[in-house]
């Protein structure tokens, strides 16, 4: 008899814990967490974005979003510039330091994906990524309506518009 959903949604809890033990271990050699990573992948991608934009993402709250930005501002990784259409509002980006240490981040933690994820075949890693594919659109449609236009769970949509 086949694992039920409940088994499977654990097994994807432990690995998912698994994972992020790793990709941890590798962002502190660089002294970022995942949180900050993913700010920088993020900001790498869209220039100059919001804070709220950020913080939606992210998932995290606005304050814990200023928090972070003023620990990457002190690192020198992002600066805080005013919108050239709305002074009123700032817009987060990447400094040179940042995009530099960025590609050092980037490199090593990929390097370390491929390392953890060698024990799959590429057929293997295909079926994977078309089962994870179809349970992510049947999640986002039962928990949100609709399928995001980017075709994840979560985007910014709608941060290069602004």
């Amino acid at each position: 008899m086949a694992p039920s959903g409940i088994e499977q949604h654990r097994m994807i809890q432990e690995i998912y814990v698994l994972l992020d033990d790793g990709d941890r271990r590798v962002l502190r050699q660089f002294q970022l967490n995942p949180t900050q990573y993913a700010a920088l992948l993020l900001l790498d991608e869209h220039h100059g974005v919001r804070l709220s934009d950020l913080s939606h993402y992210l998932l995290i709250d606005k304050s814990s979003t200023t928090r972070l930005v003023d620990r990457l501002c002190a690192l020198q990784y992002v600066e805080r510039v005013a919108d050239p259409t709305d002074r009123r509002v700032q817009r987060i980006v990447l400094t040179p330091k940042g995009r530099l240490h960025l590609a050092k981040v980037r490199a090593a933690h990929s390097e370390s994906l491929i390392r953890r994820w060698s024990v799959l075949d590429q057929a293997e890693r295909d079926t994977l990524t078309r089962l994870l594919l179809k349970l992510r659109h049947q999640l986002n449609i039962s928990q949100h309506g609709k399928l995001d236009t980017k075709g994840g769970d979560l985007s910014l949509e709608s941060v290069d518009d602004r």
